[in-house]
This record gives C-alpha cells, sequence and structure tokens, in this order.
C-alpha cells in the first residue's frame, strides 16, 4: 500500500513525515519503524494486520468508551519508538515479516485485506468498534485510516492505542477519523524519554494537547509504572499535575502494573500497593478518575461519582458487573454527567 506522508528527494531517496524521525531512504531501505520502505522511489507500508482479536474495550485500557463492549484489534510488526520495557515486544521489535503476513500490492506476495474486509469482520464477530493497536498505528497511519473510514461507514467505533510519537500534519489525518483515544504518557522526564523510550517527552505532550483541545476524540492515559524508574511519589504527581492542568481533571488516567519483559527482565513486577500509592497521588492532585490497571485492585477498576461519590461502575477485571449511568452519561443517583462516550455508536457524543 503507498503511504501518504512523505516527499521524495532529488537523489531517488525518500523522506518520511509521519513522525519526528523523518527517515530519509533509499531504495528498499526500511525505516526505524520497519513497517515503511522505499520501493521504486515511493513510500509504502511493508506489513499487513497482525494479530487479530476479540477484545474487551477495557483491556485497551478505556474505561470511559462502551463499558463491557467487544473491539476487533489488530496492529502491525515494527514501532516508531524503542521501549526497553515494551510488553508487547514480539511485534513492536519484529525485525522479519511473520509467514502469511500482507505484503505490498506488486511484489509478488499476498495484498493487505481491505478495508470494507475488516470492518465487515467486526460487524460479524459482534463487535461495537475496531482497535489499532498492539504496536503503534501511527507507523501504519494511511491503512488505519482507510480501515476507520470503512468502519464508520458501518457505526463503527474507532480506537487509537499509541504513545503519540506523530507529526502535526499526520495527527490530524489520523485522529480525525478516530473516535477515542489512549495515550501512553510514560514519564515526564526528558532523560527517561530519550534512555528508555527513544523519543521526545515534548511530542507527546502536543499530540495529548491537541486531542482534548482542538478535536472531539474522547482521550485516556496511561502510564506503566516501572519499579525503580518512574515510580517515585515525585515522578508520578508530576505525571498527575501535568494531566489535570493541562489536559482536565476529567481525563481518565490508568496506572498500570509493569511485568518484565523484553530489555527489562531483570527489573521486577510492579507491585499492587505502588498503583494505589499512585491512585491516591493522582486523586490528590485532583483527578477525578483515576484506575489501576494489570492488578486486581477493587476500587481502581469502579468508576465513581464525583458528584456524591456512588460507585456507578463496577468491574471484575475487564467485565462490568454493575453499571449506573443513564443513556446521557448522568449518574443515577446525583444526575452528575460523567464525560465519556456511552451512547450507541449512531448517536454518540461526548458528554460533558
Amino acid at each position: 500500500m503507498s503511504a501518504q506522508y512523505w516527499h521524495g528527494e532529488a537523489d531517488g531517496r525518500v523522506a518520511c513525515e509521519v513522525c519526528p524521525r523523518r527517515c530519509v531512504l533509499r531504495e528498499g531501505q526500511r525505516g526505524f519503524c520497519f513497517v515503511r520502505r522505499n520501493v521504486g522511489g515511493r513510500l509504502e507500508l511493508s506489513s499487513g494486520p497482525q494479530g487479530f482479536c476479540v477484545d474487551p474495550v477495557e483491556k485497551k485500557p478505556l474505561y470511559h468508551v462502551a463499558p463491557g463492549s467487544s473491539v476487533l484489534s489488530f496492529g502491525t510488526v515494527g514501532c516508531n519508538l524503542r521501549c526497553r520495557f515494551c510488553q508487547n515486544w514480539e511485534l513492536s521489535a519484529a525485525r522479519e515479516l511473520p509467514a502469511g503476513g500482507a505484503r505490498p500490492q506488486g511484489t509478488g506476495a499476498a495484498a493487505l485485506p481491505s478495508a470494507q474486509e475488516i470492518a465487515s469482520m467486526a460487524v460479524a464477530q459482534g463487535c461495537r468498534g475496531v482497535a489499532y493497536t498492539y504496536n503503534d498505528p501511527v507507523i501504519f497511519a494511511e491503512y488505519a485510516m482507510e480501515v476507520a473510514a470503512a468502519s464508520r461507514e458501518l457505526g463503527l467505533l474507532n480506537i487509537a492505542v499509541t504513545a503519540g510519537f506523530i507529526n502535526p500534519e499526520p495527527r490530524s489525518g489520523f485522529f480525525g477519523v478516530m473516535d477515542a483515544a489512549n495515550v501512553d504518557l510514560k514519564s515526564l522526564s526528558a532523560d527517561f524519554y530519550r534512555r528508555v523510550v527513544g523519543g521526545r517527552v515534548e511530542v507527546v505532550q502536543d499530540t495529548l494537547r491537541y486531542l482534548v483541545h482542538e478535536t472531539t476524540v474522547w482521550v485516556e492515559v496511561t502510564t506503566l509504572v516501572i519499579p525503580g524508574y518512574n515510580d517515585s511519589d515525585a515522578s508520578l504527581t508530576e505525571v498527575a499535575e501535568w494531566i489535570a492542568g493541562d489536559l482536565g481533571v476529567d481525563v481518565p488516567w490508568h496506572v498500570s502494573a509493569f511485568h518484565p519483559a523484553h530489555r527489562m527482565m531483570d527489573v521486577p513486577r510492579t507491585p499492587a500497593s505502588t498503583l494505589r500509592r499512585a491512585r491516591k497521588l493522582g486523586i490528590l492532585a485532583g483527578l477525578r478518575y483515576v484506575y489501576v490497571g494489570n492488578v486486581w485492585v477493587r476500587e481502581g477498576a469502579t468508576t465513581f461519582c464525583p458528584g456524591c461519590a456512588q460507585a456507578l461502575i463496577t468491574r471484575d477485571g475487564y467485565a462490568v458487573r454493575e453499571y449506573s449511568l443513564t443513556p446521557a452519561g448522568q449518574c443515577e443517583f446525583c444526575s452528575h454527567p460523567i464525560p465519556g462516550l456511552w451512547a450507541p455508536p449512531d448517536l454518540r457524543e461526548v458528554s460533558a
């Protein structure tokens, strides 16, 4: 599939414009992300979707989007970051195309599944939407945008799970067809992003500000809490206060447990006590919705009403057990509005 965000150089190289790395590629060369490649002086996507799975929307994680529904999830190989702790490193760090994986058209291998095929697959599986996830969908933005357009025609939600490392022009096009996004904010430390992530935190902050203040995309933020790296009171409070001050107190924050993976096999799992502490720090910073992920903490899986403190949505793992919101997204006890995407896809509005 041909990419959209690139330009040609006089010497025949192509310059990718999708993310801040701005890779300049010789014939046949792949970008840092592995997916974007110079083929005959044009930039093409060289890997198709991998890992199709029907997931609960809560697994993305999104707690204020169609609770209890399922989404068809897929990603590709590759990534434009190099997180040493990546929990999906089998895909994101892959440097070979999986057997049977789709290849660009015209190479003699299988073509990409059409956008309509994927959207129809989601409907056939009884899904409420399609999630672009597992690795970072910004690296296959053009393909995701095609699938999203086809999905919208069938009344499906489109969900991006991303680290937000994307340039402004593709950002507007990519998120312009998304209904919701969970964005990783791994830390506010520039050093952490440089050494451990391989990116720049200010780019992610710009993406989050853009999404919250300039689009109608529903946004939730996730921080993977890693022992000894970003689990101090100071680090967690800094993130929570930035979200509350720059994005708003109604933006949900998910603090998730790390487990040893990829290049951090020597780092221990995040204890539940650390995540309880992170949740308390988030609430102290003024955030109204702070959730705990990857470990079971009852209060960390519950949506509470900021108006009357009643438990409105209780969860057991990814399953919704109790639900006390009106169709308009208001607390059934005191009518306080709870922001999110609660209505069916054909009626959806972001409640405020």
